[in-house]
């Protein structure tokens, strides 16, 4: 009995152990006897004792690696720092296993040789505005170099590119010139259009006061030519009453006396009293007469 339970516990010692569960986005290279033998995905797995062993515990999340900025010279022999970040993820748990020997560090010696290479063929303007097309080279030839190593290159950034100091003062110093000029354009553009708008408005002013004084002038004229009507009227109107009425010639002398009078009130400088004011004709000419002298 003792010796069963001896038993038992070696065996139970023996296989608890190498009862493995792999977890979720994990992967196990399994060696049996020194060689690859299988690859473990998540699930409940079971080992030989003494005869597999388990070579490497693969993580098959996306993996981000921000690498130390790199010293890299233009086209026109300009120096200067830029660091990258490369996102990646293991698609072979094996080659990358057996493929290469330190993986993040080939990775890493290999981003630095490829930006080297890119921004050798650019100059300095070109590399601070194409961080797009120096990601995409990048992102290219990484993917294609690592794929026999089990790792697929996702993306890459280029985080930070940092020229010379002397190269930063006058790249500053051009931005602010850029900036002054800019200003003054708005400003100039401004004060043109303020001009322009106050000559368009007193021009406007002036119409406007110009057809005001043509209307008021209109109004006048037509306001005198109105009442000259109206008096010519009221006298053409009193001749024909007189007519109509068939006045005597007691009537036609007071006619004549009154007109006499207005005549002397007025600015007439010669009144002539026809001697006979019988004669309304011959006084109507001698009144026609002085309005005329009157006149000139």
């Amino acid at each position: 009995m003792e010796v069963f339970i001896v038993i038992l516990v070696i065996v139970l010692l023996l296989i608890i152990p190498n009862i493995k569960i792999v977890p979720q986005a994990k992967s196990y290279v399994i060696e049996r006897l020194g060689s690859y033998h299988t690859t473990w995905q998540n699930g409940l797995h079971f080992k030989l004792p003494f005869i597999d062993s388990i070579s490497n515990k693969v993580t098959l999340k996306e993996i981000v690696k921000d690498f130390d900025p790199q010293p890299v010279i233009t086209k026109d022999n300009v120096t200067m720092q830029i660091d990258t970040v490369v996102y990646y993820s293991i698609t072979d748990p094996k080659l990358y296993t057996y493929g290469i020997e330190f993986p993040v560090s080939a990775i890493e010696n290999l981003t630095a040789t490829t930006l080297r290479n890119i921004i050798g063929d650019l100059e300095l303007d070109q590399t601070l505005t194409s961080r797009d097309i120096i990601n995409t080279k990048m992102r290219a030839i990484l993917d294609e170099a690592t794929d026999p190593w089990g790792i697929k290159v996702n993306r890459v950034e280029v985080k930070n590119i940092l020229p010379p100091r002397d190269i930063q003062e006058a790249m500053e110093k051009q931005m602010r010139a850029e900036r002054e000029r800019r200003e003054k354009i708005l400003q100039a553009e401004g004060e043109k259009k303020s001009s322009i708008l106050i000559a368009e408005g007193e021009k406007e002013s002036a119409i406007l006061r110009a057809e005001a004084q043509k209307e008021s002038n209109i109004k006048i004229a037509e306001g005198e030519a109105e009442a000259l009507l109206k008096l010519k009227q009221a006298e053409a109107d009193g001749i024909r009453l007189l007519k109509e009425a068939k006045a005597d010639e007691a009537v036609l002398k007071l006619k004549s006396y009154e007109t006499l009078s207005k005549v002397a009130d007025g600015k007439s400088t010669k009144i002539i009293v026809p001697a006979d004011l019988q004669n309304v004709v011959t006084f109507g000419t001698t009144l026609k007469e002085s309005m005329q002298e009157e006149k000139k």
